[in-house]
């Protein structure tokens, strides 16, 4: 991506679609057909330039048929050190591109760091805020690439219905997950490589993926980079650039997303943890693999259930965990591993179990760790796993400066604070008009 050192450049409550795991194919065609979204001349529709919850309104990103506006907020960022200095650069690119600038530390990150900053983008009705569906887009991330030395970028996606990349792509794919409007949202994280691709080439497919979007109101992605563990970078300052067209790829590889996984949780129940989960879309899906860890980073199979294979509509399943020693204090990791038919897998998110000396908890809650620098941990009451939640953190005024909500909450449950100022916190869990809270420390 090109690198920019001198001067450049309570909404989103629309449709939000749980998105899921994939299957590649060879793509035999690429689609041209889909109209393509302009985003140009941005204006600040509330909030102040580059800050967290700023709301930028693009006219007429879709001229056929209903005029549509984009509005693009910036949602959460990892640190304060990120900056947003520009959501859309025009001086250079492409005009008609979305092109964000965004900088770590001024632009000089240091070693063994990763950054990033989520942006909401749901469409409305031109001059309105009422949510509006496009039936389809595609969008192009151009120049997913790195400094040339220590540091690479990244772009992830979420509620996408499939993706392109070439057959040689130097872009690696993994999966993430955001708690989005209440919901468990996975998507795909595509990160570049260390080499320096001068310019936005869009003939540098090796460096570039098509997303491509079905009837969608409402979608998150997330934009960032890394550096190594061996050095920092002095050029942490990158511009972003996603065009909403399909391109020509050499030998593209189709990746479509089979499952759609609507919740899963883990809750601790007389000794033994009973995990659930509800999908509402599968195609050709064999089974699940339960994997379980004791220190989050080595899994091992844990047990299996046959999936449904095919349907529309949701479809529920459960697995209990009798092997659970409840005298030892300690935490236990569960995922699924959802397999298709071809062999392909793909993993969800992570759940928690906290087991405290006792194996069961009063009506309190207990947050870790405590300081906390990014991840924050709560673990509930028993009698409140499984039932809708309320999570608030409060500020030292008593303001909310961060929440969710869980329809059927885990036993434990994870807030992201890292775009948190430093400081003292209330973490609030309400249940059933029962409360209980617990000061945290945010470094």
């Amino acid at each position: 991506m090109k690198t920019l050192l001198l001067n450049k450049r309570n909404l989103l409550k629309g449709l939000l679609v749980k998105v899921l795991l994939g299957v590649s194919i060879l793509a035999q065609a690429q689609n041209h057909s889909v109209p393509e979204l302009e985003f140009k001349n941005p204006t600040r529709e509330s909030g102040a330039a580059g800050a967290d919850g700023t709301i930028y309104r693009f006219k007429n990103v879709v001229t056929s048929g209903t005029n549509i506006d984009a509005l693009v907020m910036i949602t959460q960022r990892s640190s304060p050190l990120v900056t947003v200095s520009s959501i859309d650069i025009n001086n250079t690119g492409n005009n008609q591109a979305l092109q964000p600038q965004i900088a770590y530390n001024g632009g000089n990150a240091p070693r063994n760091t990763t950054w990033w900053v989520d942006f909401d983008v749901s469409f409305v009705k031109s001059g309105t805020n009422t949510p509006i569906a496009v039936s389809s887009f595609n969008l192009t991330a151009l120049d997913v690439d790195g400094d040339g030395g220590n540091l690479n970028e990244s772009v992830g996606f979420y509620n996408s219905s499939s993706y392109i990349l070439e057959n040689n792509s130097l872009l690696s794919v993994q999966s993430i997950w955001a708690t989005i409007l209440s919901l468990l949202t996975p998507g795909r994280e595509f990160n570049g490589p260390r080499t320096n691709y001068e310019g936005i080439d869009v003939n540098a497919t090796r460096v570039m993926t098509t997303v491509t979007f079905n009837n969608k109101s409402y979608y998150r992605m997330r934009l960032g980079g890394s550096t190594s563990i061996l050095g920092g970078s002095p050029v942490a300052d990158r511009m972003y650039s996603f065009w909403f067209k399909g391109f020509n790829f050499s030998t593209p590889v189709l990746t479509t997303l089979p499952v759609k996984l609507y919740s899963f949780t883990a809750t601790l129940n007389d000794g033994k943890a009973d995990l659930k989960w509800i999908t509402s879309m599968e195609k050709d899906v064999s089974h699940f693999v339960i994997e379980k860890s004791l220190d989050g980073k080595t899994f091992t199979e844990a047990g299996s259930v046959i999936a449904h294979g095919n349907s529309g509509s949701d479809v529920s399943y459960s697995f209990t965990d009798k092997s659970i020693n409840t005298d030892k204090e300690g935490v236990i990791y569960y995922r699924l591993r959802s397999v298709d038919i071809d062999n392909k897998n793909q993993l969800s998110e992570v759940k928690i179990i906290k087991i405290d000396k006792k194996g069961s908890l009063n009506l309190a809650i207990q947050t870790y760790p405590n300081p906390v620098t990014s991840e924050l941990r709560i673990t509930l009451p028993a009698n409140w796993q499984g039932k809708k939640v309320h999570y608030e953190i409060l500020n030292n005024n008593g303001q909310l400066a961060a929440g969710k909500q869980s329809s059927s909450s885990s036993q434990t449950e994870t807030l992201n604070v890292s775009s948190l100022p430093t400081g003292f916190y209330i973490v609030r869990v309400t249940c059933d008009g029962e409360m209980a809270q617990q000061k945290v420390i945010k470094q």
